[in-house]
């Protein structure tokens, strides 16, 4: 799976950027990001540790300066006999990692992306016993999150949940003032937000406004009605079987995308409107999304007037919101620092670190209300109705097999051919699933 080619060149480029994250983190991170901004030590008598170093890696793309912001600046004043090492995953593939015997010694992906990378690279270990060892108590995260874990897993901990993050409704609240249409609300159905989609989808003034679009691939990694991409017993798609997905699909892929100025914009464009339309052309009235935006895209999100509600429910589900979509952090087999690896993601589910994400606006996972009153009180957004992020339960996260990020590929390929009007929902039901089946069954061969 893992091809060696290309050794010299990517270990060159590997160095490079573990020298330029080793020295950017001293010099501080996002806004600016001195140590003094990033954490609030308690008096305590130092505990003494020899020295070691544990390097983080990612293949999500995060840039240094936020990797340093959230935790690095942290951890580097937190356990200063430890040397805290990030290698920024751009232009760096997990596949070149191993073909050039780079060793790094905590993983972290989003849920799904981490099972998806973790175990085909046989780079998982059971933490079980270090969890035991350093007594962390996992009765003190959100249930579901280490429900989570654990079923990717049969059972074991090959990571633990350090932030997470759910939909939410981003509106724009100019274009909602520009067209006296009343703003969103956290209790609305789909059905309701959708009937308000329509009353903002207009051309005026040589511009097209959408009401409301989404990311796809997100709206299936977090889907509201908790529908399991595969039959895992089975090892069978789902997709033409559960009577789920004709919702999903009719709700969230049809009923908003009916409206002539949006079948037009896809006519031309090939795509539907995306997140682009609404921050940097505000030309989209709602757009669910993460949120995690709120701290990802600070820059973005303060050039225009914006707020969030609750993402809007199914009617069956009332008050009931997206799944919870945690980053899990695992120590790699191939670790040489197992003991200051756990060290370190010990303090990172500590009530001291996470109330420090809460305060950055950074969801956080243990259900402390003393850890959860303190969210954003430190985010530049904090004059925004932060709490709607709380205001649904979290829906069940469906089981996922490690094929599931390739299958949510294809099921979001289908969910475009519907926006388009290239497909019938029950012919592309019963393509999507004939497809589905194939990937499978490749999928297990490997």
């Amino acid at each position: 799976m893992f091809a060696k080619k290309n050794v010299a060149p990517v270990a060159i480029m590997l160095a490079t950027v573990v020298l330029a994250s080793a020295c950017s983190g001293e010099n501080g991170g996002k806004r600016g990001g001195s140590d003094s901004d990033s954490a609030r030590p308690e008096a305590q008598t130092p505990v003494k540790r020899e020295p070691a170093e544990v390097v983080f890696y990612s293949n999500n793309n995060d840039p240094t300066e936020s990797f340093d912001y959230r935790f690095g600046n942290t951890l580097r004043q937190k356990f200063p006999e430890y040397t805290i090492k990030y290698i920024q995953s751009q232009g760096i593939t997990l596949e070149q990692m191993i073909a050039t015997n780079t060793t790094f010694d905590i993983f972290f992906q989003s849920i799904g992306n981490y099972e998806n990378f973790m175990m085909p690279a046989a780079l998982e270990y059971d933490m079980t016993d270090l969890i035991r060892e350093h007594k962390v108590d996992l009765n003190k995260f959100e249930p579901t999150i280490i429900e989570a874990v654990k079923q990717a897993s049969g059972g074991k901990m090959y990571g633990l949940p350090i932030f997470t993050s759910n939909l939410v409704l981003y509106y724009n609240k100019t274009l909602f003032d520009k067209f006296g249409v009343p703003y969103p609300k956290s209790n609305a159905t789909w059905e309701e937000t959708i009937a308000t989609a329509k009353k903002m989808a207009r051309s005026e003034g040589g511009v097209s406004y959408f009401g409301l679009t989404h990311s796809q691939k997100h709206m299936f990694r977090l889907n509201p009605l908790s529908i399991p991409n595969a039959d895992l017993a089975a090892n069978a798609p789902t997709i033409n079987k559960d009577e789920r997905w004709k919702t999903f699909y009719q709700t969230l892929f049809m009923d908003p995308f009916q409206d002539p100025v949006v079948t037009d914009y896809m006519k031309t464009s090939g795509k539907i409107p995306d997140i682009y339309d609404f921050t940097d052309k505000q030309r989209v009235a709602m757009f669910p999304y993460l949120s995690s935006l709120i701290y990802a895209w600070e820059q973005q999100l303060k050039a225009f007037n914006w707020d969030i509600v609750a993402l809007p429910s199914f009617t069956n589900l009332p008050n009931t919101g997206s799944p919870s979509y945690p980053t899990y952090f695992g120590i790699t087999k191939t670790s040489k620092s197992k003991a200051a690896a756990m060290e370190v993601l010990k303090y990172m589910v500590s009530d001291e670190f996470q109330m420090e994400l809460a305060r950055k606006g950074i969801m956080p996972v243990l259900k402390s209300d003393d850890v959860l009153k303190t969210f954003g009180t430190e985010s530049p957004f904090k004059d925004k109705n932060l709490k709607a992020v709380f205001e649904k339960k979290f829906a069940p996260n469906a089981p996922k097999a490690l094929y599931d990020a390739k299958l949510i590929d294809l099921y979001t390929t289908y969910g475009l051919k519907l926006q388009k009007g290239e497909l019938d929902l029950n012919t592309a039901l019963r393509q999507a699933d004939e497809d589905a089946a194939k990937l499978i069954a490749a999928e297990l061969k490997k």
